[in-house]
């Protein structure tokens, strides 16, 4: 039995863990800024001591890529310090912490996936933010699971997915970026990959971080087309590269991550991205 505190619990992944089922023997309390201000340290100690809370899920986060850029102090408050105080929480009351990061952590310049033993490289802000977050955790001592994963998307939210599919119902074509490789992962999958390790008893000896996306590689052409064609939808979709779709972020060329081990350490299944997506999609 688990008393699970989740933050961040209207975002994509949060509303996914809420569809699914933990062990009927678990109270999970589901939390966004509205019940839990995790940017006050006091706030969560209450809440942590009110509900005898053992785990935290923090699926918060400031996730506006291009935005952080304007706007550091922000992504800084929500993705290193929040984090920081959920960690210091964690010791001093004793809780597992399993956090979200991201595959921005790494510069993308890699031909090989990314494993956890890589050297970290952040060239943006919201980067840098997400891995003082995960220093942060390190450096609090708390009992930890820090999963990376990339490329998300759902039924919910702000996500590439439902922006693709929007924008084929309304345009002929389509310009999308060929030359910048990834994994996409459907939120649905990540949270019951969570639920999954949340299940298991030895979990404090596997303490550490932790890759996670859908199966293969593409690019964002690559799933923009995929999307379209599940759309049904008659419109054309082009090749661009990133030099011709300007951005204020440098956004890695090469963010495949390996999954080696969290598929051995908690003997996950993992599906390829093209069905994992048909599966969101027929939900739309």
């Amino acid at each position: 039995m688990a008393n699970i505190l989740i933050t961040g619990a209207n975002g994509q992944l949060g509303t996914e863990l809420r569809n699914r089922s933990f062990s009927l023997l678990d109270d999970v309390f589901y939390t966004d800024v509205e019940e839990l201000d995790i940017t006050n340290f006091k706030a969560i100690c209450a809440f942590i001591e009110t509900h005898d809370i053992d785990t935290i899920i923090n699926c918060a986060a400031y996730t506006a890529v291009d935005q952080a850029e304007d706007d550091e102090e922000k992504a800084m408050k929500l993705n290193r310090d929040a984090v920081a105080n959920l960690a210091n929480a964690a010791v001093k009351l004793d809780c597992l912490l399993v956090h979200i990061s991201t595959d921005y952590v790494f510069d993308g310049t890699s031909d090989h996936p990314y494993t956890e033993k890589d050297a970290t490289n952040p060239q943006s802000v919201y980067g840098r933010t997400k891995l003082e977050g995960e220093q942060a955790i390190k450096k609090s001592g708390c009992l930890y699971v820090i999963i990376r994963t990339a490329w998300l998307y759902s039924g919910y939210g702000h996500n590439f997915v439902k922006t693709i599919s929007r924008l084929a119902s309304e345009r002929d074509e389509l310009n999308v970026v060929s030359d910048q490789w990834g994994t996409p992962t459907y939120a649905g999958d990540l949270a019951e990959a969570i639920i999954s390790i949340m299940e298991r008893d030895d979990l404090p000896e596997l303490e550490g971080v932790y890759h996670f996306t859908n199966e293969g590689a593409c690019t964002w052409y690559d799933f923009a087309k995929e999307i379209v064609a599940l759309t049904g939808a008659n419109c054309k979709v082009n090749p661009v590269t990133t030099e011709e779709y300007p951005s204020k972020v440098k956004r890695p060329a090469y963010s495949i991550l390996d999954k080696t081990k969290i598929k051995e350490t908690f003997d996950l299944e993992i599906r390829d991205w093209r069905e994992a997506l048909k599966s969101c999609m027929a939900t739309f």
